[in-house]
């Protein structure tokens, strides 16, 4: 299951993340995915929690979006959606098409939770006397 490598992966780059921010750990982590991108988010979703164990998003939540694909077509220029086994253009029918979306598997964002909380409006501040 190559999702264990891509799990793997993801944590390397929210790891990242965190430390680039200064921040304790990660709450929630968003991913887009296309069709394309050979990917399947349902095992990514189960092997994410094995390559997270023990890393500072343990407990994150993971959250998928799911990209469309859209292609140009290069002969009439226009930009339409496609189906997967069928990259062809929406507008002329043509099949010299150039992907623009749907293969792609990105970090979109991530949530981060600092150290530092952040006192209540309700909790009285420590005044000088």
């Amino acid at each position: 299951m190559h999702e264990l490598a891509v799990a793997q992966a993801l944590v390397e780059q929210v790891d990242a993340v965190i430390d680039q921010h200064g921040a304790a750990q990660a709450s929630l982590i968003r991913v887009r995915i296309g069709p394309l991108a050979g990917v399947v988010s349902e095992l990514l979703a189960t092997a994410f929690p094995l390559a997270a164990a023990g890393s500072r998003m343990e407990h994150a939540q993971l959250e998928f979006s799911h990209a469309p694909i859209r292609v140009r077509c290069r002969t009439c220029g226009a930009e339409t959606e496609a189906a997967m086994n069928r990259l062809l253009c929406g507008a002329c029918d043509d099949w010299h098409t150039q992907i623009l979306s749907g293969d792609e598997l990105l970090l979109e964002s991530v949530e981060l939770v600092t150290d530092t909380p952040h006192p209540s409006p309700l909790t009285p501040h420590p005044q000088n006397v």
